[in-house]
């Protein structure tokens, strides 16, 4: 029960798609991974 399947997390990823459109997530995943990779550098200084 407190597990999610397969086809909850595909229904949840696609309303997601729905609500914010393709461009707008893979703009938000890049941005993510800038970040993470300055955090990175900074800790590695």
């Amino acid at each position: 029960m407190g597990s999610l399947s397969i086809w909850h997390w595909l229904i949840v990823l696609g309303i997601v798609m729905l609500l914010f459109g393709r461009g707008r997530i893979s703009g938000l995943l890049g941005d993510i991974g800038q970040g993470i990779g300055s955090l990175k550098r900074h800790l590695k200084d």
